[in-house]
């Protein structure tokens, strides 16, 4: 799906200029003034890392080992950038579920479309284009990581973008009054979704800090007049939000690996986050506007 979007993302590039050269208007006054818009594309994301950490005496700090009884590492088993569709990691069986399947453990994250609306206004002082521009939209991308403990069972921590919302500055290069190479960035606004899943059920899981963030985007793209009102452009976009304030308390029965107060933890049980604390990825999308 990638690859068909790039593909006809450079066919665009050719055709635009061709387009907009045929339907020139003596008239045309460059990029001056209000326009309203949308932009729609492919979201690629990078967080292709990371783990849980933990925090097993409630200090704060994360980063301890939770133990089982004999004193072992309880996630020995490790962990997964993605979901986790088995109690088992993947490629791993456990003297508790012996049959389980080789390969058995993660479904990978997802990329996915976005679809933006977009207001703006531009300045042009002789080659120079300044203006700012603000968008509201959607992306479907979603980022997971399941830590598995050897009990069998999973962890899975999930996040994925309500909403965002953005206002950025532009600055740009008019060699014709037509086409428009540029630079873009500002602060950037989001309701980040934080879920928590689990396949054991011994302990119970309280989740806190679920709110909307503050971040940044920043890019660049070409926009193409065609005749006096309307342009169509491609644009990249980096977009990341801090992403380290979610947090799931496991508790419930003393003595668990969470809630084992004789090896080092607390009766109060222990606090998980994720260790990747940034929300970033890519956009690659098209552009259109109506300008007044």
């Amino acid at each position: 799906m990638t690859k068909a979007f790039v593909m006809a993302v450079a066919a665009m590039t050719v055709a635009v200029p061709a387009m907009a050269q045929d339907g020139t208007d003596a008239g045309q006054t460059g990029f001056n003034g209000i326009y309203v818009g949308a932009a729609g594309g492919y979201d690629v994301q990078g967080n292709d890392g990371g783990s849980i950490l933990f925090d097993r005496n409630l200090d704060g700090r994360f980063g301890d080992t939770v133990l089982t009884g004999t004193g072992g590492n309880a996630f020995a088993p490790g962990f997964c950038n993605g979901r986790g569709v088995s109690a088992n990691a993947p490629g791993r069986t456990s003297a508790g579920n012996p049959a389980a399947p080789a390969g058995a453990g993660c479904r990978n994250d997802e990329d996915g479309w976005a679809y933006y609306g977009r207001v703006g206004i531009d300045q042009q002082m002789g080659r120079i284009v300044v203006g700012v521009v603000g968008e509201f939209g959607k992306t479907e991308i979603n980022d997971q990581v399941t830590g598995f403990s050897s009990t069998p069972a999973n962890y899975v921590m999930y996040r994925s973008i309500s909403w965002e919302a953005g206002i950025r500055a532009r600055a740009g290069f008019t060699p014709n009054d037509q086409t428009l190479f540029y630079g873009t960035f500002g602060p950037g606004y989001a309701r980040i979704d934080r879920d928590f899943t689990s396949s054991q059920s011994t302990n119970s899981f309280t989740q806190s800090g679920k709110k909307n963030q503050f971040g940044i985007q920043g890019g660049g793209g070409v926009e193409q007049k065609i005749g006096n009102n309307f342009s169509v452009g491609l644009e990249y976009l980096y977009h990341q939000y801090q992403d380290n304030d979610f947090r799931v308390r496991a508790a419930g029965p003393a003595g668990t690996p969470f809630t084992n107060a004789g090896n080092g933890g607390t009766v109060q049980g222990t606090d998980f986050r994720r260790s990747d604390d940034k929300f970033r990825w890519h956009s690659i999308r098209a552009t259109a506007a109506f300008r007044f």
